[in-house]
């Protein structure tokens, strides 16, 4: 299959879109902001969605690296980045992708989304290390997504747009240095081969260590670390006066230690009692299960070393901790001018993601009292010694064909999309140890002394999960606007999407009868089974939705817009076969109502106001519930995802930019977001106390801040030329307090204040050399992004942190100017 789609991209005549300009001038003007968020060009203060836009000048400033980079700055936009910075997932206006659930935000670049997978813990449809390099800008829409985007999602989209072949001979060569003992170098150059022929090269290569300190002796010394390579090649080629074909092929491959959590407390410690005290539930009964084994162990022995810890210091119990992710892909995009009312446009593309993952879940590192004391981890999870944690390829292939009358009062796009996405290899897996004392997870290695605090058998296991999964999504679409007068217009939109997902599991659980000797049983029967195959679970979940949109545009001068819309959103629903109880969820929706209005303003003073009211209405929500075993049930906590909430999400945003005087200017965004989950009513599963979600009835969604405030200002000194442009500027970001997990004392997250600081001169003295300089949370605040959840169900609660105090300088020579 995967040949098939290889051959028929190469020899795809992909008509595609032509790639934006992003081009803001100094004073401040929106009017020379352009942008593809309705899949053709557009100026900004035209287009009736709310919209946050970064140029590549604008990333650098920020220090922008990665996903969570992005979010710090963006308003409404969140990053959970639990498992590592490369797994991290989006969330907009309270719409978050819960563990394995299907993209509520999806990420494009050059109009293809990302790479579909669905490993054990977190992955893929995000952004790959290296991405923001080279770009024209970063779109961040929010709101439904579902009429002309190839994925339906209710959240929003995240468009990356790199930089075209220009007709210019043109580059740099650009290296960083910092802290962290952080070194980056970037070069990219532009080769015009003839009128007619034009090639563009990248490459980014970073490394910094990471800054969570591991104390334990046992695997890296570090988490959180940064060691990636990116090349991008693109080539344009005019085929014809009206037909330009577009190509581009990615590379990156990122090879770090993962991230850790921090242990914060325990459920066992008691105030101003004794400490090391059997726990409690949220019902005030006793701890069964696995915090009552956890827990007391945790706070007699690792509790008592992290007092003397600082707040960067870990401890570590997987020797072999580490997150690889290795992407490649070829996006083939042309575009036909057949008529000068009609275009038409194809975007295929293929992309095959690798990623290996292990990973100390809980950040515990603590001995079982008896037997010597040996070492053992409560959840560690582990690369299976034969495959990939995930392994998947995705092709995507769309037409489209945009239209409009001679007159231009009518425009309008139908369209097709086909998505297919399937295993590379026959599995992906893990192998995971569960109060197991183990030298070699992977191989089998375990010495099982642990017992079962509730019937004294043996407790220590190793589990072996392997999967594959398909993926085939199918739309057709069309959007159409008509001017009734210069000033008013109408937009509707409709959409039908199929999609179809599919997937085959093998859980084997290797209990240790004698030391290194293990026998495999089935997870779903029971049976021993020396093979995977023997324990195979296939699930199938399948949808069809129409999907719409209708908005009204009113312009009473160039300069203002004010627009009134209402959208359908829709997420497709999903299956995990490997889960403790084997699931499938269904679809979610959204109806979605938005008013905004956008004013640009020129004269002695320059700039825009964008502001927009939205009020969601969310329904069949996807959301993920823990589950703790009943006493007697042996089994281990777990987690699915359940279509059992009904919210409302409301809120404004406000976006300005203004240019008071020469040189001077602020920019400035703010989101206040009011989210309700109004009901929860989940399914029972056997023997598993009932469920419970990451938000409470009545209150916040996860990672959905009330309040969030960025400003930035910066200023350009009056130099002559000969002397170069020098500027100073700083961002300051307010994110309110938020929700990780209404399961935890720890789950609402502190508000945070981050300060950030950039210089920059640009052409020293007349040269091509530009200095810049750059210094993030330069406070040195100190705060958690994320929460573990385990408190209850395993008698512990650790803290995902955020990042230090980054600083560095950045040297680019450019030519070509």
């Amino acid at each position: 299959m995967r040949a098939s789609i290889l051959l028929a991209l190469s020899a795809s005549t992909a008509l595609g879109a032509i790639s934006p300009v992003m081009a803001q001038d100094a004073s401040g003007d929106a009017g020379d902001i352009i942008v593809t968020a309705r899949r053709t060009e557009e100026r900004l203060q035209d287009v009736p969605i709310s919209i946050t836009v970064y140029n590549q000048q604008q990333l650098n400033e920020r220090n922008v690296v990665s996903a969570n980079d992005l979010a710090t700055y963006t308003p409404s936009l969140s990053a959970n980045s639990r498992f590592g910075n490369e797994t991290a997932s989006f969330a907009i206006r309270g719409f978050v992708q819960e563990a394995q659930t299907a993209p509520s935000v999806a990420v494009y670049f050059a109009d293809v989304v990302a790479a579909r997978g669905q490993p054990s813990l977190a992955g893929a449809n995000n952004v790959p290390s290296g991405s923001f390099m080279d770009l024209q800008n970063v779109q961040v829409l929010k709101g439904p997504q579902g009429t002309l985007f190839g994925r339906n999602t209710t959240g929003g989209a995240v468009l990356l747009v790199p930089q075209k072949p220009t007709d210019r001979l043109e580059g740099f060569v650009e290296g960083s240095i910092g802290n962290y003992d952080m070194k980056r170098g970037q070069a990219v150059l532009n080769i015009p081969l003839s009128d007619t022929f034009r090639v563009r090269l990248g490459v980014d290569r970073m490394k910094r260590d990471g800054y969570l300190r591991n104390r334990s002796g046992i695997g890296p010394d570090d988490f959180n670390d940064v060691d990636y390579v990116y090349f991008r090649g693109s080539i344009v080629g005019d085929l014809t006066p009206d037909l330009e074909n577009y190509l581009i092929f990615t590379y990156a491959k990122s090879d770090t230690n993962g991230n850790v959590p921090r242990l914060a407390l325990t459920n066992t410690q008691t105030i101003g009692g004794v400490p090391c005290a059997p726990g409690v539930g949220p019902t005030g009964a006793p701890i069964t299960g696995a915090g009552a084994l956890i827990g007391p162990l945790v706070c007699a022995q690792q509790s008592a070393r992290f007092a003397g810890y600082g707040y960067y210091d870990v401890e570590n119990s997987n020797p072999d901790a580490h997150l690889d992710a290795e992407t490649w892909q070829v996006v083939n995009t042309t575009t036909l001018k057949a008529s000068d009312t009609l275009t038409v446009k194809n975007i295929a593309s293929y992309v095959e993601l690798r990623q290996s993952q292990s990973a100390n879940l809980f950040g515990d590192n603590i001995r079982f009292p008896t037997a010597g004391g040996l070492p053992f981890g409560y959840v560690n999870v582990y690369s299976d010694p034969n495959y990939d944690t995930v392994s998947q390829y995705t092709f995507t292939e769309e037409l489209q064909l945009q239209g409009n009358t001679s007159d231009g009062k009518f425009t309008y796009q139908v369209g097709a999309y086909y998505e297919k996405s399937g295993p590379i290899s026959r599995w992906q897996g893990t192998r995971t140890s569960i109060f197991a004392s183990c030298t070699d997870v992977p191989a089998l290695q375990c010495t099982d002394v642990l017992r079962n605090p509730l019937t004294g058998a043996p407790g220590g296991f190793v589990q072996n999960t392997l999967t594959r999964y398909n993926f085939e999504n199918i739309g057709f679409y069309g959007q159409a606007s008509y001017k009734f007068t210069d000033q008013l217009s109408l937009t509707g939109g409709i959409r039908y999407t199929i999609d179809k997902a599919e997937g085959t599991g093998s859980v084997r659980t290797f209990i240790f009868p004698a030391p290194n000797v293990s026998v495999p049983i089935c997870g779903s029967t029971g049976a021993v089974s020396p093979q995977p195959e023997g324990c195979l679970t296939t699930l199938r979940q399948e949808s069809k939705r129409p999907t719409w949109l209708l908005g009204l545009d009113y312009k009473p001068s160039n300069d203002l817009l004010i627009y009134a819309k209402y959208a359908r959103g829709y997420r497709q629903g999903g299956v995990n076969p490997s889960n403790t109880l084997p699931i499938v969820w269904g679809p979610e929706k959204v109806d979605s109502f938005e008013l905004g209005a956008k004013a640009s303003f020129h004269g002695s003073v320059n700039g825009y106001f964008n502001i927009s009211a939205f009020y969601n209405d969310f329904s069949d929500q996807q959301l993920q519930a823990n589950l703790v075993p009943l006493p007697g049930n042996t089994a281990s906590p777990s987690a699915a995802i359940v279509n059992a909430g009904k919210s409302k999400i409301q809120g404004v945003e406000v976006e300005a930019l203004i240019s008071p005087a020469e040189g001077l200017r602020f920019s400035g965004g703010y989101t206040y977001l009011d989210t309700e989950l109004k009901s929860y009513s989940p399914p029972n599963f056997p023997l598993f106390q009932p469920p419970t979600p990451t938000s409470e009835i009545g209150g916040d969604l996860a990672l959905s801040p009330r309040h969030k405030l960025t400003v930035t200002g910066s200023y350009t000194l009056p130099l002559d030329e000969s002397v170069g442009k020098i500027t100073f500027g700083a961002t300051y970001t307010y994110t309110g307090t938020q929700i990780a997990s209404a399961d935890s004392p720890l789950g609402r997250l502190p508000a945070t204040n981050l300060v950030n600081l950039n210089a920059s001169w640009e052409g020293i003295a007349g040269t091509p050399i530009d200095l810049s300089l750059f210094a993030t949370n330069v406070t040195k605040e100190k705060y958690p992004v994320y929460v573990g959840g385990t408190f209850y169900s395993a008698g512990i609660e650790t803290l995902l942190i955020g990042q230090p105090r980054i600083y560095g300088m950045r040297l680019r020579y450019s030519f070509g100017k």
